[in-house]
């Protein structure tokens, strides 16, 4: 299993690791998380996947997505205008060039390896480690995120605590908070796991 960047220059090359992204997306949002999301032919997809993100993908050897987000510039459009307008109005979120959105994250944990104890699989460490990555290549010093208590506790796990930006609210069924993550070297050794490998040749292949 290998962390990938695809960028919208790619999309064809990648359409069936796009395809199974959408799947997984459906899966986890709707089918496990029980969240309010659109889902059509099996495929979570929403407005913001037309704005020609760049995708991280956690995929094993046979080609299955087991884990994705989806990376946008912080300066719009995003998600988080959507989800926590009032941030942005009262000046408690100033989005800049530096920084960068990350939106629909999801990994499959049901992958019988990767998880030694009580510690947190592969899959999310390796997403962790590759969405930091590409966005210190592409000059990214913030990650702003929109995502539920649940995986702020996960980050915390991991050593990559979020600074929260206002307080939690409930969207739909879940507790939403909005929050800053660091995206740095520091960052990067902290959350990566031992096997981990570097997205730079996938990333200028796909450039």
């Amino acid at each position: 299993m290998r962390a990938i960047a695809i960028s919208a220059a790619g999309y064809r090359g990648a359409a069936d690791l796009i395809d199974s992204m959408h799947q997984l997306r459906a899966r986890i949002f709707r089918g496990r998380l029980e969240w309010d999301v659109d889902v059509q032919q099996g495929r979570e997809v929403d407005e913001f996947d037309s704005y020609r993100p760049t995708y991280i993908l956690a995929v094993t050897a046979s080609r299955q997505v087991v884990g994705c987000a989806r990376l946008l510039p912080a300066t719009g459009p995003t998600m988080m205008s959507v989800l926590f307008p009032d941030l942005e109005q009262t000046g408690l979120l100033r989005p800049h060039a530096a920084m960068v959105e990350s939106s629909r994250f999801c990994v499959d944990t049901s992958l019988g390896a990767g998880r030694a104890g009580g510690s947190l699989h592969d899959v999310t460490l390796t997403m962790f480690a590759a969405i930091i990555e590409w966005s210190m290549e592409q000059g990214y010093s913030e990650i702003v995120t929109g995502t539920d208590v649940r995986f702020e506790r996960i980050l915390k796990r991991a050593g990559w605590p979020m600074a929260r930006i206002g307080q939690p609210r409930p969207i739909g069924n879940t507790m939403a908070v909005a929050g800053l993550l660091p995206a740095g070297r520091e960052w990067f050794e902290q959350v990566r796991p031992a096997h981990y490998a570097s997205l730079r040749p996938r990333t200028k292949a796909a450039a």
